[in-house]
């Protein structure tokens, strides 16, 4: 008996798209609900520490730290991160 496993042999599924992934979403917004159901004071009252907490997190992320986007510490581009001048543009 031969058997096509060609379609079942794809590769294994990503993580998101697994039984267990949706399990945690599901535990995950339940726990959310109670969460802010029960403890709404708590939450509200942290919230600003959150926010303030958000501003270096995103910083680190976001910018890779000081010089992530091409730049050095005085302001000036790196030579190798600039972009070439454009040509100009015949007919305008």
């Amino acid at each position: 008996m031969n058997h096509d496993h060609s379609q079942h042999d794809s590769g294994p599924k990503p993580f998101w798209r697994s039984r267990y992934s949706i399990g945690l979403i599901v535990f995950g917004a339940i726990a959310a609900y109670f969460l802010l159901s029960e403890h709404r004071a708590h939450f509200f009252g942290a919230l600003p520490f959150l926010l303030l907490l958000a501003c270096p997190l995103m910083h680190i992320f976001m910018h890779h730290g000081h010089g992530g986007q091409g730049h050095n510490h005085d302001g000036r581009q790196h030579p190798e991160t600039s972009t070439p001048p454009q040509p100009p543009k015949i007919g305008e």
